[in-house]
């Protein structure tokens, strides 16, 4: 596969991740789809690992790929679409970074578990569990407040790790490709006018 398809292709599957974790972050402000919980979240929801790490930090390197699949910055001329492969290097490093920040959060989070009311307490009750309480749904109940709150950060802190693994293996290989199409170029054929 050509270095400037390979792009393409890889933006295209980017851009449906990042929004992904846009949404997922999103849905992680509304407990249940209620705001009247807004004072008991986590801090890992506060900090947005979803919206700026595997959203909008994926977005740069999601575009700029799409772009690098394109015809190029000089058209057909001398230097093909090596200028695009380029910006696609650093919008891929980029990439990496808001990937990983969005792992290192979402799966702290699942770690941790969510701030949830049990007794007349407001805290991080499964902090010292190691996380075992994600396998052993029982203690899910425990939480009186918000409803259900234990299901609805697992599910969404899990779909954010899942997108963001996604979206680290593409844009290791997007900068992998983008170097490649920076110091090889464009296999693909010239039209001839």
């Amino acid at each position: 596969m050509c270095t400037g398809k390979c792009a393409r292709c890889i933006g295209l599957s980017l851009i449906p991740l990042s929004l992904v974790c846009i949404v997922a972050n999103a849905l992680l402000l509304v407990p249940n789809g209620q705001t009247t919980w807004t004072d008991h979240l986590s801090l890992q929801v506060w900090l947005m690992a979803g919206f700026i790490g595997g959203g909008l930090l994926i977005l740069c390197p999601g575009i700029s790929a799409v772009r690098a699949g394109g015809k190029g910055c000089c058209g057909a001329g001398c230097c093909g679409n090596r200028c695009r492969m380029l910006n696609s290097i650093f919008c891929s490093a980029v990439g990496v970074l808001g990937a990983s920040y969005c792992i290192g959060v979402s799966g702290t989070a699942l770690r941790n578990g969510p701030n949830c009311l049990i007794g007349d307490k407001w805290d991080y009750h499964f902090l010292d569990s190691g996380g075992s309480y994600l396998v052993n749904d029982t203690l899910w109940e425990l939480c009186e407040a918000p409803p259900r709150i234990v299901p609805w950060n697992v599910t969404l802190f899990s779909l954010l790790v899942a997108a963001s693994c996604l979206e680290l293996v593409l844009c290791g290989i997007q900068l992998v490709n983008a170097v490649l199409g920076v110091f090889c170029g464009d296999c693909r054929k010239r039209e001839v006018h």
